[in-house]
């Protein structure tokens, strides 16, 4: 059964996205010019307030409102310091993180250690009384729930080993950095914001959280670029790491010889991502490549860019679908709308360039894309309240006061 990407690019303010197998819709996406998302985008922006009350600077990125950049977030190489003061700065924070790193995986390996004794004692042991089961279960969510409280006292429950995924698409945002932040406010204490970050100072800085309400988006300096399988961090120092999610001891050993095969440049890092526990060395290299010219991409516009400027755009549907959605059992990706077309074959030329020519135009203006494959009558029939059964029954949805 063939199997298509079909990208609706027609009209400017919107764009939808459907991959279908045979006449059959799989997966749907959409996007409107008045919902479009802020969060990873990366924006050559220049800073117009320092505030030394709440040590962060208000920032000028060219949104609706400035944004906002706490002192923890700015990365060493922007303060206006002595050379050698900044390279101790950075040389700190990398200790740090490797420790972060060896902590996290000696406890995954006991983990897994203590998961394979439990579960031999388990086989060996006879059957105990179901109260004794439900009491034992009980103790377990009792401890982890413990050890919650635990870790959000003492602010040590997480590291920066991975920009997680929000539906299908990798931002930046969550627990993670979060850490960081803390972590990294522990080599502020020899400096306050205003003795070196300075007014109208030019910086890149990336979307962290949305603007909400009369509040800003928030911002980091500290970039990351997701790809499917590896997370990119151009200006953080050292090597990188493995996601913590990827908890089985064996993967991450393979995982981490797969690393050290990269030949990561220095002052830059890669975290393998969950979705890459099971994936070959090929592949992750792959993406890593893709990964690096991204980049290359980015600091080439930038230098070519004058402050308030959008230099990466994270959250471009056909981008993020064909990022995440595209695999190779796919015939063709058809494109109707020149632009989206462009920018399909730009980013499949930078992602795999030997699938390039599985991206094709659709030029029949008498019947539209959708309409060709039966699409909209399967988008409709989504929204309708009534959903048929192959039993012959149905289910009507109906909002009601209290949902």
């Amino acid at each position: 059964m063939a199997k298509r990407m079909l990208i609706d690019a027609t009209h400017p303010d919107e764009a939808r996205v459907v991959v279908v197998s045979g006449n059959k819709v799989d997966e749907f996406d959409y996007e409107t010019a008045d919902k479009t998302q802020l969060k990873g985008n990366i924006y050559l922006a220049k800073i117009t307030r320092v505030e030394p009350s709440l040590q962060a600077a208000f920032v000028d990125y060219g949104g609706n409102r400035h944004g906002f950049l706490p002192f923890s977030e700015i990365h060493p190489d922007y303060y206006r310091i002595p050379i050698a003061d900044r390279e101790a700065l950075v040389a700190e924070e990398e200790s740090l993180r490797e420790e972060q790193a060896e902590a996290d995986d000696q406890d995954s390996v006991a983990d897994s250690a203590v998961e394979n004794e439990e579960s031999a004692a388990a086989e060996e042991a006879p059957a105990a009384p179901a109260t004794a089961r439900r009491g034992k279960r009980k103790s377990k969510a009792a401890a982890k729930a413990e050890g919650a409280d635990e870790g959000s006292e003492t602010g040590d429950d997480g590291d920066v080993e991975e920009v997680e995924v929000e539906s299908s698409v990798d931002t930046v945002g969550g627990d993670e950095v979060e850490d960081a932040a803390r972590r990294r406010a522990k080599l502020l204490r020899h400096y306050k914001i205003q003795e070196v970050i300075k007014r109208r100072q030019v910086i890149l800085v990336q979307v962290t959280k949305e603007e909400r309400g009369t509040k800003g988006a928030a911002l980091t300096t500290y970039l990351s670029l997701a790809g499917r399988y590896c997370v990119l961090m151009p200006n953080t120092g050292k090597g990188g790491g493995i996601s913590r999610k990827i908890s089985n001891a064996n993967d991450r050993r393979r995982l981490k010889s797969v690393l050290s095969e990269l030949s990561i440049p220095e002052g830059m890092a890669v975290i393998v991502r969950t979705a890459g526990s099971q994936r070959t060395k090929a592949e992750i290299r792959r993406d890593y490549e893709y990964l690096l010219r991204l980049w290359d991409d980015i600091r080439n516009k930038t230098l070519q860019s004058t402050a308030p400027e959008l230099i990466h755009e994270e959250a471009n549907l056909i981008k993020r679908c064909i990022r995440d959605l595209y695999s190779r059992e796919m015939d063709e990706v058809l494109v109707e709308g020149e632009d989206g077309y462009k920018a399909a074959r730009t980013f499949m030329k930078m992602l795999m360039p030997s699938h390039v020519k599985n991206i094709q135009f659709y030029k029949d203006a008498a019947v539209p894309l959708f309409h060709r494959y039966q699409v909209e009558a399967q988008l409709d029939a989504m929204y309708s309240p009534s959903v048929q059964l192959r039993s012959g029954g149905s289910i009507v949805l109906n909002s009601t006061e209290a949902l």
